[in-house]
């Protein structure tokens, strides 16, 4: 399973495992990515944390590569890290110190000069809205501060690759829309790929080009978003009187693709060689009553639920 081959893969995973004690947590996986941003998703347990940690080299790999920008993690595990930042998901301050201070330490530990590391830890707090209350003492910053702070040490160094674990975990939604914010810009300004690890589909839908979605340590489905929301697949609900087999059996007959939904319900997909006008028809020869019908697309939690449903990771 590959994302977009028109550009060379940001992540590139060759049938990687890890193992950690005596329990398989990530199980042979093998997969590509080349978006600009790319969603992490899966149900607690899925391995979305350890395979984070094994990119960042915190996880030893049991078996298989892995490889960021061409480069095997393991081999060059220092540079690296150089080129990557990382927004936690869990706090990890120095509560008596100052805003300034924190970013600029995390700046140096990254591989910047002090000066350099200082006049950045001021850029990227300012950047992402800190800039009044660098000077304050990071024990007093706000939920949505501290996340603000993470952000901002994740960004200070200036990395190719931007690693965000819960971004919005905890915030308002005035402080959530802030970051969704912050991160198409970063998106869109083209300077770094990201990689948004979240257990709320509605963030990754609004920022992410590609979805990798895992379940039991594999990877159980991917999806390249922006083609899917350029596709001319046309969905439909139905909503019928009463359940109808001989409805369905018939535009099951047209090429329609069809899934029952809750109560009445049915959804469906149009073939290119149907149209609405015929589903009509076919009601009225049938005397079906349609007591409501709406376009619509499969949503991201359509495909998270759906890749629930796999009972395997082959894809």
């Amino acid at each position: 399973m590959t994302g977009s081959s028109l550009a060379s893969p940001v992540i590139e995973l060759k049938n990687l495992s890890v193992r950690l004690g005596r329990r398989d947590i990530l199980r042979d996986l093998t997969c590509s990515f080349s978006g600009r941003t790319i969603g992490l998703l899966g149900p607690n347990g899925a391995g979305k944390s350890t395979l984070i940690n094994t990119l960042l080299g915190f996880w030893p790999i049991t078996s298989g590569s892995a490889h960021i920008f061409g480069r095997d993690i393991h081999s060059n595990a220092g540079d690296i890290r150089s080129q990557i930042g990382y927004m936690p998901e869990n706090d990890a301050f120095v509560a008596g110190m100052t805003g300034v201070a924190f970013i600029r330490l995390m700046a140096e530990l990254s591989g910047l000069p002090a000066g350099v590391a200082l006049e950045r830890a001021h850029e990227a707090l300012f950047y992402v809205g800190l800039g009044e209350a660098r000077y304050r003492k990071l024990g007093t910053y706000s939920l949505g501060m501290k996340q603000l702070a993470k952000l901002a040490q994740a960004i200070a160094h200036g990395p190719k690759l931007l690693i965000l674990d819960e971004p919005t975990n905890g915030l308002d939604p005035a402080a959530r829309q802030r970051m969704i914010r912050l991160v198409r810009e970063m998106r869109d300004s083209g300077s770094m790929h990201i990689v948004l690890c979240s257990h709320l589909l509605r963030d990754v839908e609004e920022t992410c080009e590609e979805v990798v979605i895992l379940k039991q340590g594999r990877v159980v489905h991917y999806s390249n978003l922006e083609a899917e929301r350029r596709s001319n697949r046309r969905f439909l609900e139905l909503e019928l009187a009463a359940k109808d087999e001989a409805f369905v059996e018939a535009i099951e007959a047209l090429g329609c693709e069809c899934a029952p939904g809750a109560g009445n319900r049915l959804k469906l997909v149009l073939p290119e060689t149907a149209d609405v006008s015929d589903i009509y028809r076919v009601a009225g020869r049938l005397g079906v009553q349609l007591r409501r019908l709406n376009f619509r697309r499969d949503s991201l939690e359509d495909i998270f639920l759906k890749a629930m449903e796999t009972n395997h990771g082959s894809l």
